[in-house]
């Protein structure tokens, strides 16, 4: 059984359940209808008996998903801004329906995937990267933080990776998104084609140990001696400084890139005692966004939070929480 549309296209193949997001010029980014779309297939397949996994991919071959549709984001922002808002309001409830999704949801991360794509991506239950990913959060660019959950699994990442990717809005390999929490198995591009026929002839948990490889050394890991050091300052203008002053120069680097994203964020302090798990949270609110519950540190030491595992950001409704597959 197969359902077409222009954005998405919504198949069966057995007992698999296919989405494959589909604007290729435009990198699969995501508009309000391709949420919508998901959102629906989502909530149908998971009361469906016949239906035992759903993969997501991407049509073309330059990657899944290039984040939202930044044309749509604008235009509306000049119109008032009302459709954006309900975009990211779907948009986020998505992420929480994918993140809790009661059946295996196989996310082939190939080529680039950022912003949104994370979000659609990384919540699964099975993060599958290959060695032509490319994935980033590069919302600091526009002054945002990495929003889709992305602060979620960023805060969890070992040592300083998580905040150097957030402040940075760098791209990164799969073998650093297996290594940072946001993927689980790495599979050779070249397989893919097999490796999806294997799921829906064999079942997702035969297909992974016959298809998945060992990942090749995360070269984010490998930093880790200067980043840990650059990155325990306490404000972001203390981190560019020491990564100016440290001799190697992918720190230099680093602090050029971070220097180029918006000043704002450069103001943003927290308490140097932080320690590891001194973050706590000390205020619940209602997002206006997603209509979600969420509590977060005081202003003071939201950057900060980044890098902090014990910060554990929780979106509920209706007494769902999104939570981390790791």
């Amino acid at each position: 059984m197969t359902a077409h549309s222009d954005e998405v296209l919504i198949r069966v193949d057995g007992h698999i359940g296919f989405l494959t997001l589909n604007r290729p010029k435009a990198i699969n980014s995501l508009t309000h209808p391709m949420v919508t779309a998901l959102a629906q297939a989502l909530t149908r397949w998971s009361a469906d008996d016949d239906i035992t996994a759903v993969v997501l991919d991407g049509a073309g071959e330059r990657g899944l998903c290039a984040g939202g549709d930044v044309v749509a984001v604008y235009n509306s922002a000049r119109a008032g801004g009302a459709e954006v808002r309900k975009f990211w309001f779907d948009e986020y409830r998505l992420n929480a329906q994918i993140a809790n999704f009661p059946k295996p949801y196989v996310a082939i991360m190939d080529g680039i995937v950022m912003g949104g794509g994370v979000g659609v991506a990384t919540h699964g239950s099975v993060r599958v990267v290959t060695d032509t990913s490319k994935i980033a959060m590069p919302e600091v660019g526009i002054g945002l933080i990495p929003d889709v959950g992305g602060t979620y699994l960023l805060s969890r990442a070992p040592g300083g990776l998580g905040l150097h990717v957030a402040l940075s809005g760098a791209p990164f390999s799969g073998a650093d998104a297996i290594a940072l929490g946001f993927a689980d198995h790495y599979v050779p591009h070249d397989a893919l084609q097999a490796f999806t026929a294997a799921i829906v002839s064999d079942g997702v948990q035969a297909a992974l140990p016959a298809f998945a490889v060992e990942p090749p050394p995360s070269a984010l890991v490998a930093q880790r001696h200067w980043i840990d050091e650059c990155y325990s300052g306490e404000t972001v203008a203390d981190i560019i400084a020491a990564l100016r002053e440290h001799p190697d120069e992918a720190a230099t680097a680093a602090a050029d890139l971070i220097a180029s994203r918006s000043p704002s964020r450069c103001r943003s302090r927290w308490p140097r005692s932080a320690g590891p798990h001194s973050c706590r949270p000390s205020k619940t609110f209602w997002c206006r966004s997603t209509g979600c519950r969420v509590r977060r540190p005081a202003p003071t030491t939201w950057w900060r939070a980044f890098a902090r595992r014990s910060w554990t950001r929780t979106a509920i409704r209706n007494g769902t929480r999104l939570r981390s597959r790791r």
